[in-house]
């Protein structure tokens, strides 16, 4: 009689890659997509967010101990304030919680604000400026469930923390532009500068210049923001100080004429 043979395939072949992992229920590429969707997001503090050594704590409703982030806040400092922007510099699953560290954690700070911007109507503009409020120092906040992380994404982590954090960035730059008088709104609606209008407004509606000039005429410094390539339509926008007094618009390289080189950047 012939032995039976048993056949042996190895359990690894049969485990798909995305299966839940150390019995939780979000699978590896589910916990993959969570830390690339959320590290380095910015959003708006909806409340006071204090410094604080172990990581303030916001349950699934969204909802935080806000007597324990007050004494928490007198004892250490404020690391947001309400409508204070803040990054998360970094991003860890555990067990039973997700953990956001904030511009840096305890120790960071404002070492990154100058490179934030925000957009509204596919154009941009830094916050560091004085119309956003960047967040004076960092800490660490907990996502936290009561037993296993459920399956999740980016999206509904950013439905819960809703209350605490508006990751909404474009809402922050909308409000900013419905408070200004109406005619610098459709300035910026249609992509335009205009006379009076600041740096900020200009940004949010032309974007970045391509290049920048300075001059000191009659005493004043003044600084022409010079948009477009020849050929073609040049934008000249001269500052006095943070507003805009003139808005020159030329017509370069075209027709066989050659527009005079631009003086480099600053």
């Amino acid at each position: 009689m012939r032995p039976s043979r048993t056949w042996l395939i190895p359990v690894c072949l049969l485990v798909p890659a995305s299966v839940p992992i150390r019995g939780q229920n979000l699978t590896s590429d589910e916990r993959v997509d969570l830390i690339r969707g959320l590290t380095a997001e910015y959003a708006t503090a909806k409340v006071a967010v204090p410094r604080s050594k172990k990581a303030l704590v916001v349950d699934p409703k969204g909802g935080y101990d806000k007597k324990h982030w007050d004494v928490t806040g007198r004892e250490f400092g404020p690391a947001a304030r309400v409508g204070d922007i803040v990054q998360i510099t970094k991003v860890e699953l555990e067990d039973d919680r997700i953990v956001f560290q904030l511009n840096g954690g305890m120790k960071g700070g404002r070492k990154w604000y100058d490179r934030i911007q925000v957009g509204a109507g596919g154009r941009t503009a830094p916050i560091s400026s004085g119309s956003y409020s960047v967040a004076p120092a960092g800490t660490t906040v907990a996502l936290v469930f009561p037993d296993r992380l459920p399956a999740l994404n980016t999206v509904k982590v950013k439905e819960i923390m809703a209350p605490v954090l508006d990751f909404n960035m474009r809402s922050a730059t909308e409000h900013y532009v419905e408070s200004l008088p109406p005619e610098i709104q459709t300035a910026i609606k249609e992509k335009k500068a205009r006379e009076g209008m600041t740096r900020d407004q200009v940004l949010l509606a032309l974007g970045r210049p391509k290049n920048k000039v300075r001059e000191t005429k009659d005493g004043n410094e003044l600084e022409d923001w010079v948009y477009g390539d020849p050929p073609g339509r040049i934008t000249f926008v001269t500052f006095d100080g943070d507003k805009v007094i003139r808005v020159k618009e030329a017509y370069a390289g075209l027709g066989g004429e050659v527009s005079p080189p631009l003086k480099p950047p600053l």
